[in-house]
């Protein structure tokens, strides 16, 4: 991800293409509403792959991993510049450390063959009493978080006095046994294909897209594919805090981490020590509902920005007033990019699907607002596409290079492995409508979005997460009131679902993705409180 745009991913839920990867829900949201029970109809891969065990109480009784594993010592070094896969990039440098995780690739199997799960750490640096090792998860999934703990290490620097601060690849993730599926070229030539079809011709493409893209995963990954789920990522964890020493795990997740913190609480309720989920996903959903939920989220946060930016330039406002109007300029906008995508230099155009991936990406954080407001008006006015098409790269991890990580390819490999329902081409026309009607930006991309785990050949595990922790010590849960990518209501959900006397619900009241790292004061004090000295918040907290 990069760190200029300050965001963490939510990709949950990715499409074939790359402006559903923006926006699929698969869980990454509160709908606040359902829009009815679409069909689930059988995938007809060619090939069907092994599944591991799927289930809660199957994950709880795996054996025991065998000291070979859980004694393990890790060799610690100077790290080497981020991989491709990771997302590229320099070296950290001093004084950062890396090192490799073996964990079997199949739990169920410890004895088996084993993956190296990519680490980086850099040590508490005060004289003060060391608590233990943080580890933080970035979301997605798929995002690295070898590479971007470096990245967003500033706004840990208080937590580093007292924490090792550590993160990994989680498995199928950059180069933790990366998932791998098409090329570069194919890659770029996938933006090509409609993302929100408007015939029978380019639904056939869309769905002849999907099923190549499941092809070429299979024909690259296929002995990682059924094994790269998030309860297989949980246990993950747990090998990791025995290797380093720790009683209980002290953790840190955004996004889908949050997902995969719940998880963790499930599994070993008993083994949370201090842990914290911000910008959270809503546990209760199935992927349609959080599709919906995730789309009337970045609704809001377009007419928020509009709002703004009619309210600080006025007429200059490329959305001018903002509200309906505004949403008909940026409507109109992707229409003409439908029929005739803009230059963007290099020899490269502004799809329709790339604007709105763009757009999507600049609502993650007020930051990256005003970057927004400057590539709509080059799109509207100058009849260029630079701008957004910068910002949807770096959303999906392309560099300048040409270049993807493979965070796409991940995201895709953990949800579908995760996600019980499969959606076809024509259970999303059955709910265009609905999601229209939620937002005539975003609406169309998020449901066809759902049609990428239709083909996939490892059966999803679950509609949704069992997040349930009776017995856990407190988990602090934070949503903010203008999270487009995982609403607000999530956080509720999630606090309710770990369980009275564990979920501890925090609310920030302001816009992007996440909370802790918009630098507000108020909810920086709570956090570092809770993990540093053990204060935990009064439930309902709210920071302004």
């Amino acid at each position: 991800m990069h760190p200029a745009l300050r965001m963490h991913p939510v990709l949950r839920g990715a499409g074939a293409l790359g402006l559903a990867v923006a926006l699929a829900g698969g869980g990454a949201c509160q709908s606040g509403a359902t829009a009815g029970s679409a069909k689930v109809e059988p995938s007809t891969p060619a090939t069907t792959l092994a599944s591991p065990a799927t289930t809660a109480t199957a994950a709880r009784t795996v054996p025991a991993l065998p000291a070979s594993l859980t004694g393990q010592q890790l060799d610690w070094h100077a790290c080497p510049a981020p991989s491709t896969a990771q997302g590229g990039g320099e070296a950290p440098g001093a004084p950062w450390e890396c090192a490799a995780l073996k964990a079997p690739l199949d739990h169920a199997d410890p004895n088996g063959r084993t993956i190296d799960l990519a680490l980086i750490r850099m040590r508490a640096h005060s004289g003060q009493p060391r608590i233990g090792s943080l580890i933080y998860n970035f979301g997605g999934p798929g995002a690295s978080g070898v590479a971007t703990l470096p990245a967003l290490a500033q706004d840990y620097t208080d937590l580093n006095t007292r924490y090792d601060l550590v993160a990994l690849d989680p498995r199928g993730v950059g180069d933790s046994a990366g998932v791998r599926c098409l090329d570069d070229a194919a890659t770029d030539a996938s933006a090509g294909v409609d993302g929100s079809p408007d015939d029978t011709a380019e639904v056939r493409a869309l769905d002849e897209a999907n099923a190549a893209y499941t092809s070429a995963c299979q024909q690259n990954s296929a002995g990682v594919l059924p094994y790269v789920d998030t309860v297989a990522a949980a246990r993950d964890l747990d090998l990791l805090r025995q290797v380093l020493g720790d009683d209980t795990l002290h953790y840190f997740g955004f996004s889908y981490g949050t997902e995969l913190g719940g998880v963790y609480a499930h599994l070993y309720p008993d083994r949370v020590g201090r842990l914290v989920m911000d910008a959270v996903v809503d546990p209760t959903e199935d992927p349609l509902q959080g599709a919906l939920g995730q789309t009337k989220g970045f609704q809001l946060a377009l007419e928020n920005f509009m709002k703004a930016c009619a309210e600080q330039v006025g007429a200059e406002c490329p959305t001018g007033p903002g509200g309906e109007r505004g949403t008909q300029r940026i409507t109109a906008l992707l229409q003409g990019l439908d029929a005739t995508p803009l230059p963007a230099g290099g020899g490269r155009t502004l799809t329709q699907d790339l604007a709105v991936t763009g757009i999507a990406a600049a609502l993650y954080s007020e930051a990256s607002w005003n970057a927004l407001a400057i590539g709509l008006q080059e799109a509207m006015q100058g009849g260029g596409g630079t701008t957004l098409l910068a910002l949807a790269d770096a959303y999906l991890g392309r560099d300048a290079q040409g270049h993807y990580s493979n965070l796409i390819a991940a995201n895709r490999a953990i949800t579908c492995v995760d996600d019980r329902p499969r959606y076809t081409s024509a259970d999303v026309q059955e709910q265009l409508p609905v999601f229209r009607q939620a937002s005539p930006v975003f609406g169309e991309f998020a449901a066809w979005g759902l049609t990428a785990c239709w083909p996939w050949p490892v059966p999803g595990q679950s509609e949704h997460p069992d997040v349930s922790a009776p017995g856990a010590a407190p988990i602090v849960v934070i949503g903010n009131t203008g999270d487009p990518a995982t609403p607000y209501e999530g956080a509720r959900a999630m606090a309710r679902q770990l369980g009275t006397g564990v979920g501890v619900t925090v609310t920030l009241r302001g816009q992007g993705h996440g909370g802790y790292d918009t630098g507000n004061s108020c909810l920086k004090q709570v956090v570092d409180q809770y993990l540093l000295d053990g204060v935990v918040p009064a439930d309902g907290t709210t920071c302004t």
